[in-house]
């Protein structure tokens, strides 16, 4: 597959996997009255979750064993966790920003972060 048919189809498993994490984030923050940037670290590794399982099978069609692949796709995870962390907490935190808004920045930013991590060392 080549690398934009690829980027567009780890957009369409990414906004997936984004309902996942901001249903998390806007039922922790709207109706259990979390703080933003917890409830968007909670919501992220929900939506990590169901990214890893699409991403898998229906993007990279990844041979590499489980066992190699799911902690390659964490630490990549990992690495979109802490973006989403500092960016939320200076856009919300910080800056005083809405926390959808700032949500939708840092999610476009994290996308593109881990698709060429994810593409070379994780999956490929």
């Amino acid at each position: 597959m080549s690398t934009t048919r690829q980027l567009a189809a780890y957009a369409s498993v990414g906004a997936v996997a984004t309902f996942a994490h901001y249903a998390v984030l806007i039922a922790l923050v709207e109706s259990a009255g979390w703080r933003a940037v917890p409830a968007t670290l909670c919501g992220y590794v929900v939506g990590g979750v169901v990214a890893y399982i699409l991403n898998r099978r229906h993007v990279f069609a990844s041979e590499r064993p489980h066992a190699e692949a799911t902690w390659r796709f964490a630490l990549v995870a990992f690495a979109g966790f802490c973006v989403t962390y500092v960016l939320m907490s200076l856009f919300v935190d910080r800056w005083g920003a809405p926390y959808l808004p700032a949500q939708l920045v840092t999610t476009v930013a994290a996308m593109f972060a881990t698709f060429a991590l994810n593409r070379r060392w994780t999956f490929g």
